[in-house]
């Protein structure tokens, strides 16, 4: 379990954000803040706003209110398209498998922001891939065509592209969604890694509550476009939180600081007999 919560100044502060879609509001005043270093979960039910959340702060819906602010002051929403790029890398739920590119040229394409724009020369970049590379563990793969590999493959090398872009601010949304339990397990070791040993804010959309509880050090749970409960993993995954959340009895286990969650219906209500 990742550590408590750390005092620090936010690396980036949403403030009263409210997104609507045409006449119907998803979001609605929502305010909480991702510490440097730290990984932050959103999580929730469908069409609870988590996605949607995550999206409006990468600039991909226009809020209706509110502000989404960095450290040194600056409105994010009012960042240049460049400058924006330089500050935050979203990873999206599903990205297109290029065809005819090899995976180091498919991670170099995070290298844009950072790219002279008159000769396109990026004295960085070379170190950068090869980061980004070894951290998502593709570097054995970068000579291969990005369309030979297999989904969690894939999904690992946008991820260094991800990184390889070298922001302080990494959004993630749903990253484990089609991956087999391996990817799942290496996706999410490479996230709590970025904030504990590089000093990456992160924010991730998360389904599974036990990956939340493992790898987040803040857990931001929305309810129907507003946050219902906000803190460490213990503090936030209580059986009476989500429960109310997802409309569907939740057992929670707490260990130390260890939270393991079950949600119970018609057919595992009763742990099964152990066999004679």
């Amino acid at each position: 379990m990742p550590p408590t919560i750390p005092a620090s100044a936010p690396a980036l502060s949403v403030a009263d954000l409210g997104v609507s879609y045409g006449s119907r509001r998803v979001i609605g005043s929502v305010s909480f803040d991702l510490l440097p270093g730290t990984v932050t979960a959103l999580i929730g039910p469908n069409g609870s706003g988590k996605s949607t959340l995550l999206r409006t702060i990468a600039r991909l819906h226009a809020p209706d209110a509110g502000t989404v602010m960095l450290d040194d002051g600056a409105d994010l929403l009012a960042l240049s398209p460049r400058e924006f790029a330089r500050t935050i890398t979203l990873l999206a739920q599903s990205r297109p498998v290029p065809g005819g590119l090899t995976v180091r040229e498919v991670v170099g394409f995070g290298r844009h922001p950072h790219r002279s724009r008159w000769t396109g020369q990026d004295p960085q970049g070379t170190a950068a891939v090869e980061k980004a590379l070894d951290l998502t563990r593709t570097a054995g793969l970068a000579d291969r065509p990005v369309a030979a590999l297999s989904g969690g493959q894939v999904q690992r090398v946008w991820l260094a592209s991800c990184l390889a872009q070298d922001t302080g601010v990494l959004l993630l949304d749903e990253p484990t969604t089609y991956l087999d339990l391996r990817y799942q397990v290496e996706i999410l070791d490479v996230i709590r890694d970025l904030a504990t040993d590089h000093g990456v804010t992160v924010g991730v959309v998360l389904h599974d509550l036990d990956q939340a509880a493992a790898i987040a050090d803040q857990v931001v749970l929305l309810e129907d476009g507003a946050i219902m409960a906000r803190g460490t993993p213990v503090e936030v995954l209580t059986s009476e939180n989500l429960s109310r959340a997802y409309g569907v009895r939740v057992d929670v286990t707490v260990s130390g600081n260890t939270v393991s969650t079950r949600a119970v219906g018609r057919h595992n209500a009763a742990p099964v007999p152990a066999a004679s």
